[in-house]
């Protein structure tokens, strides 16, 4: 499951406005935490995580913390091949926990074992 060399578009989560709240620099990725998100859809996102190859524009990965419908937050990863809720936490609300989460799913799947993510902003 590696989205190395993305050439595709992967299906997007509605966002309005958002507002960049962290920044990682992670191999040869670039991961962008979103917050306070206004979506255009019926998801009620606590924050989204964008990751982007290189010099492209476009994200080729995104995983969300998604307001479940009882309680706590559903974790979405959305990517070429399709989308799938991946867990269920009540500790997602908190931005360290959701960032903590996020970026063990990213080195998994994008095989970045070997790399160490360094905080940009």
């Amino acid at each position: 499951m590696q989205i190395r060399n993305v050439d595709y578009i992967v299906k997007k989560p509605e966002i309005l406005t958002a507002i960049p709240i962290r920044r990682y620099s992670y191999g040869e990725f670039t991961l962008t935490v979103l917050g306070e998100i206004e979506s255009g859809d019926s998801i009620r996102y606590a924050y989204v995580m964008a990751v982007i190859q290189g010099q492209n524009p476009e994200p080729g990965l995104y995983l969300t913390a998604e307001q479940a419908a009882d309680s706590g937050y559903d974790m979405r990863i959305i990517m070429q091949d399709g989308e799938e809720i991946i867990g269920h936490s009540e500790q997602w609300a908190d931005l360290d926990m959701f960032v903590e989460e996020v970026v063990r799913v990213v080195s998994r799947v994008l095989n970045l074992s070997d790399e160490v993510p360094y905080k940009l902003m």
